[in-house]
């Protein structure tokens, strides 16, 4: 049986293919891509071999490419670099064939989309799950700029290994062979053994090639956050089309990325996690040509009637003639005076694989009463010795799914408190106990790590008062805007806004920024779908009212 990972393209295929590159003969034993490198070539092998080696690895064949099959993985379809050093053999004759035209050929030929996807799909989940190497960090397992790095990597599926200084000899050989100090803690190395001390996450996103750098550029249609519904509006977007760029300050997913399993999200009977939701949704995105830049938060945003200007992090302006708000909300803090000494560090806001390590035979505490707490208690529950799920009213089935409840409270390591708020966190340099306040009564828990999930507040800093929103900061919408917010504009004077369009024609606003949004995946998901429609009713208005004084 064909491994799916290496399948075997047909004459047919391979045909269709030579549409879209050249083919070249290699004389002698050649370097064609390079671990490194951000822009490299597909290729197909017609005859001979390529062979894929990790060499900071001794050399190490990751696999062999032979006549029929092809090279590269998803990063093809963004700026990420290359993993692995790629040589053709003597007298192997290949076809070569650009990122950008690869991208236009997925695009084009479905059935080819679903090999070559499915195939980058696997080889890259290979890698990260069964290859060591990639980027290499050092640090201390218990230090907060250590772990946000960490979280980056593996919440944007970045190829990456830890070596924790506490506890690995070969973190302590690397330092010495660098001449790093422990006050320049944490340090990457990349693939290519470039160092960088003490680097930003914005520093390790260029790195990894998930951060682009915009030049002077006009789009379409911007996309601010890229959880499920400026993901779902990303892909609609792009597949009808339309230019797209979409940034988020984080990682694909946005909340929902945080929930270890979503169990009744459609079509996915056993479930999927968040985070591979994000990933397979990221890539479908990347697959019709949208421009996606991670972390890149959004600063302020103008509007002169016509176009709209977006500051970003990095100092570079997007131009766009439509912006989709899909920013959603963040969980807030629990009101603690020493919470942030322990953030990274034992308090966290949400349950990945890396964290279900660290909370082996631990006692966990989960705070909060919705479905990302309930999946997170459930997940936990798998790893460590128990799980503690606070909350402040007297029934769990509130705010949560009754599936996930009545798994709780099966579940034998899995404790509730009900009627409870965390009071105090207790520990030197990492959280080791957690005070809990149940009607006036104290209680000490030996918590060593506490997940919350409680009440949201919407990511709307940046809007700078162009659209209307009520006094949380939620973006209004549809009927919901109040007749005095409407800009004054000829569209206006015409119509209502779109059910899904703010008070300014042309900003829409999807999924959990948007006042009265059902905090669901598959209604933020609809929402982003739904919203370009009404952006290509939008779009066609403006083209009228542009020729319209020619008449």
């Amino acid at each position: 049986m064909t491994d799916p990972r290496f399948p075997v393209l047909t004459l047919s295929q391979i045909n269709i293919l030579k549409d879209y590159g050249q083919t070249e003969t290699f004389e002698e034993e050649t370097r064609v891509f390079a671990v490194g490198d951000d822009d490299y070539d597909f290729f197909v092998i017609l005859s001979g071999e390529i062979c894929v080696k990790d060499e900071a690895a001794g050399e190490k064949i990751i696999v062999t490419h032979g006549v029929h099959e092809f090279s590269g993985d998803n990063s093809m379809l963004s700026t990420r670099r290359a993993q692995f050093n790629g040589y053709a053999s003597k007298g192997t004759t290949l076809l070569r064939i650009r990122p950008e035209k690869l991208r236009e050929l997925i695009a084009v030929h479905s059935d080819l989309s679903d090999i070559l996807l499915g195939a980058f799909l696997q080889r890259q989940e290979t890698m990260l799950q069964e290859f060591t190497g990639g980027i290499k960090l050092i640090g201390s397992d218990s230090s907060k700029a250590t772990y946000e790095l960490r979280d980056f990597m593996e919440k944007n599926h970045i190829w990456h290994t830890f070596l924790d200084i506490d506890r690995s000899e070969e973190a302590q050989h690397l330092l010495d062979s660098f001449g790093v100090a422990m006050d320049e803690l944490p340090i990457l190395l990349n693939p290519a053994g470039e160092i960088c001390r003490q680097p930003s996450v914005p520093e390790l996103a260029r790195q990894a090639g998930v951060l682009m750098d915009f030049e002077d550029s006009y789009y379409d249609v911007l996309v601010i956050g890229a959880g499920p519904a400026g993901l779902a509006a990303s892909v609609y977007a792009a597949s009808e089309g339309l230019s797209v760029v979409t940034i988020d300050g984080n990682a694909p997913g946005g909340q929902a990325g945080k929930s270890s399993k979503i169990e009744n999200y459609l079509g996915f009977p056993t479930g999927i996690s968040g985070n591979d939701l994000a990933n397979k949704a990221y890539i479908q995105a990347q697959k019709f040509g949208c421009h996606i830049s991670i972390p890149h938060r959004a600063k302020y945003i103008e509007y002169d009637g016509d176009v709209f200007t977006l500051c970003a992090t990095n100092e570079k302006q997007i131009k766009a003639r439509v912006v989709i708000a899909a920013t959603g909300a963040n969980y807030r803090q629990l009101p603690i005076d020493n919470i942030e000494a322990f953030e990274g560090s034992g308090v966290y806001y949400s349950a990945t694989g890396m964290n279900a390590a660290s909370c082996k035979n631990e006692l966990v505490g989960v705070v909060g009463g919705g479905n990302s707490a309930g999946q997170a208690a459930l997940f936990l529950a798998n790893h460590a010795k128990e799980v503690h799920i606070i909350i402040r009213g007297d029934d769990l089935g509130a705010k949560m799914s009754e599936y996930l409840v009545k798994r709780i409270l099966a579940s034998p390591n899995i404790t509730l408190h009900k009627e409870t708020h965390v009071v105090g966190l207790k520990g030197s340099h990492h959280l080791e106990s957690v005070v809990l306040d149940h009607n006036g009564e104290e209680q000490e828990i030996g918590i060593s790590n506490l997940f919350t999930f409680i009440g949201a507040q919407p990511c709307t800093d940046w809007l700078n008062g162009v659209v209307a929103t009520d006094e949380k900061g939620f973006i209004f919408t549809g009927a919901d805007v109040l007749e005095q917010s409407l800009t004054q504009c000829s569209i206006y004077n015409m119509r209502k806004p779109q059910s899904l369009e703010t008070s300014v024609p042309g900003f829409f606003a999807v999924g959990d920024v948007r006042k009265g949004s059902v905090k669901r995946v598959a209604s933020a998901v609809g929402e982003g779908s739904m919203a370009i429609s009404q952006v290509h009713q939008y779009l066609a208005e403006k083209r009228m009212e542009a020729v319209a004084p020619e008449q």
